[in-house]
Parts: C-alpha cells; sequence; structure tokens
C-alpha cells in the first residue's frame, strides 16, 4: 500500500480539525473527561484489588488490648501468641508508638489530629501467619479464643476486611462497567455528531469531489482520521491528567501500625494502552456512525 495518500488523508484530517477547531476542542475536551473519569475509575479499582492481593497473601491479626493493661498481663497475652501454630511474633505496638505511627501516616495531613489529644489509641500486638495454610486453621475461632483472654478488649484480621472488599469489588466492578459503558456511548454521541457538523460544513467540497471523480473511500478516509485523531488526543490527555494527580497524591505509601495497609500505583503499562486503544476505537467507531447515517454517496 502507498504511503503518499495516507499522508494526505492524515493531512487532510488535521485541516478539517483546524478549519473546525472550536467545535473539535470542545469535543476533544468533553471525550477527555469521559476517558478520564474511565481511568480514575480503573486506578481505583487496581489499587484496592492489589490491596486485597497483598493482604491476601499472609494473615495478619491485631491483638488490641484493653487500656491500662498491666506488665504480667502482657507477658501473658504474649506467651499465649506465641503458643499459637505458625504464628510469629511481629511485635508490641504502645500507645505512644501507635500515635506516631498514625501521625507519621497520615504526613502532610497529620493536623486533622488537632483538637484530638484526648483520643488514645489502644496498645496492641501484631503476629503474621506465613507458612500455615488458610485451610488449616479457622481465624474467626482464633480471634473468639484470644478475645476471652483476660487483657485483650478485641482482635482483628486481615481477612475481615479481604471478605468485606472482595464483595465491595464486585459491586464496584459492576457499578464501573455500567458507568463504563454510559460513558463509552457518550463518546460515541459526542464523536458522530462532531464529524457529522465537519461533514455538513465541507457538503459542498464534497459533492465537487464526487463530479471530478474521487472514490467512495478518498472522500470518507480524512473523516475517519478526523475521529482517530480525536480519540487519540482525548485519550492521551486524559492520561497525562490521571498521571499528573497520581504525581500530586502525596500519601502513595500508606502504612499503619507497621503493617503495609495500602501502596497506591499508578496504571500499568497495559491498562494504559488499553484506555488510549479504548479512546481510540471510539474515535473511529463515531467516525464510522457518523459516515454510514448522514454520508450520502
Amino acid at each position: 500500500m502507498r504511503l503518499r495518500p495516507w499522508i494526505y488523508f492524515l493531512n487532510k484530517g488535521f485541516a478539517n480539525i483546524l478549519s473546525h477547531r472550536f467545535v473539535h476542542l470542545i469535543s476533544i475536551g468533553t471525550i477527555s473527561i469521559s476517558i478520564l473519569f474511565v481511568g480514575a475509575f480503573g486506578l481505583l479499582f487496581v489499587n484496592l484489588n492489589n490491596w486485597v492481593q497483598q493482604w491476601g497473601q499472609s494473615l495478619t491479626m491485631s491483638i488490641y488490648l484493653v487500656p491500662g493493661a498491666d506488665t504480667e498481663a502482657k507477658k501473658r497475652i504474649e506467651a499465649d501468641l506465641v503458643d499459637l501454630e505458625g504464628a510469629e511474633v511481629r511485635g508490641f505496638i504502645t500507645q505512644e508508638m501507635a500515635q506516631k505511627e498514625l501521625v507519621e501516616a497520615l504526613g502532610d495531613q497529620a493536623g486533622l489530629l488537632d483538637g484530638l489529644e484526648d483520643i488514645e489509641l489502644p496498645a496492641s500486638f501484631e503476629i503474621v501467619f506465613k507458612e500455615v495454610s488458610r485451610y488449616d486453621i479457622d481465624p474467626h475461632e482464633i480471634k473468639t479464643e484470644l478475645e476471652e483472654l483476660d487483657g485483650v478488649e478485641e482482635v482483628q484480621y486481615s481477612e475481615q476486611w479481604i471478605e468485606r472488599f472482595e464483595g465491595f469489588l464486585y459491586v464496584l466492578k459492576l457499578v464501573g462497567a455500567i458507568i463504563g459503558l454510559l460513558l463509552c456511548v457518550a463518546v460515541l454521541f459526542i464523536t458522530t455528531n462532531t464529524i457529522k457538523l465537519t461533514i455538513y460544513a465541507r457538503r459542498d467540497e464534497i459533492e465537487i469531489s464526487k463530479i471530478v471523480g474521487a472514490t467512495d473511500w478518498f472522500v470518507k478516509a480524512p473523516f475517519i482520521i478526523e475521529g482517530a485523531i480525536q480519540g487519540l488526543i482525548s485519550g492521551l490527555l486524559a492520561l497525562a491528567i490521571l498521571l499528573l494527580a497520581y504525581s500530586l497524591f502525596s500519601l502513595k505509601s500508606f502504612h499503619l501500625f507497621g503493617i503495609p495497609v495500602i501502596e497506591v500505583v499508578f496504571l500499568s503499562k497495559g491498562h494504559a494502552l488499553f484506555l488510549l486503544g479504548l479512546s481510540l476505537a471510539l474515535g473511529l467507531a463515531g467516525s464510522f456512525i457518523a459516515i454510514g447515517r448522514f454520508f450520502r454517496l
């Protein structure tokens, strides 16, 4: 296939966009916002899913002590924890350490704690089960037994949150699919109408081209290129805004009581390429729809 016709179509597509730049600017901006919403939702889902997977690799437990628990009670509790099969005691978190780690975790947002000095975080033991299969232990049973010990106020384990989040992620995925579908339909509508407007604006030129012998493909190709350019620019713009927002986000790694809670990551190359490809595909689809409905050849 010769390259010269494609260069002509590409130049013609850019020239058409520049000739009707106000309409195309509005269209690209609107499509970018739609793709940005899809990307932001995907970024949220990717991070939540990574969080669940990271926590799912090992079972962790936090054993919170009653306020004012004495040294003897702490020793008894620690001895019982050491006796648990497969359990590794990571350490003891005092009230002061818990407060300090919370301040460090919040970082620039630590000012949110101002005025809350009267709230005391409980001391706790942190344990992890690394070498034990989940089929060999019952975390709920262990939780119940530990909460019966003198000096223990509450026990929380990672799978409690994982179970809740798995249901939440399913709902999130379903809602995201519906919202994403609606946004894709909106993008198709915007692209289709933008290309339709440019077709109507150039209908005299198109008629002249047909009279002098231009083929259907020769006339249609620049409009298809227009849609592809709109989609590509919109996708790149949405990714750039998403990357900028991620770069400005201060809490990229959030730790609580020495246990990593969530590490914020950006979209992988595969996800970014998918988002860009989706935007490009929607731009092309909008062009074909506009040509099929409003191009009378």
